[in-house]
């Protein structure tokens, strides 16, 4: 499949307890958090180009700007959409948005860049080795 604008990506899941803002300590209402609304459009946005990359391919987020518009209980339905907007070599652009049963409850844009997964991962791992085990804790 050729990566082109115009492809769209969904996702939906139901809301529990363990999503909520109480829960994940974003908030304190038992109401669908924004951390797991960022994860759904995000995983829309993967869906959207999964068939276009090879084997050794994935896609990470690097820019993610979404307002939460409204509140969603624990046990309604969520859904997100991702349309690829713009392609630009290796960084890919998407408007998304979002919805429960009562319409839509957050909207904005995302970004993902094109790696090579073994790449990626050995050059992340080599923070590992630069920083000496101290995790950024200056000791």
């Amino acid at each position: 499949m050729e990566l082109k604008t115009g492809l769209i990506g969904k996702k939906d899941m139901l809301v529990t307890d363990e999503m909520t803002a109480k829960h994940v300590g974003s908030g304190e209402l038992a109401v669908f958090a924004t951390p797991y609304l960022a994860a759904l459009v995000e995983s829309a946005a993967m869906e959207a180009i999964k068939e276009c990359l090879s084997s050794e391919e994935t896609t990470v987020g690097t820019k993610l700007s979404l307002s939460h518009v409204s509140a969603t209980p624990v046990s309604m339905r969520v859904w997100a959409e991702a349309e690829l907007t713009e392609i630009d070599r290796r960084c890919l652009s998407f408007h998304v948005s979002a919805y429960d049963e009562a319409g839509l409850i957050g909207e904005g844009t995302h970004e993902r860049f094109v790696v090579l997964k073994d790449k990626f991962m050995a050059k992340t791992n080599d923070k590992i080795k630069v920083d000496g085990g101290n995790h950024g804790n200056g000791h």
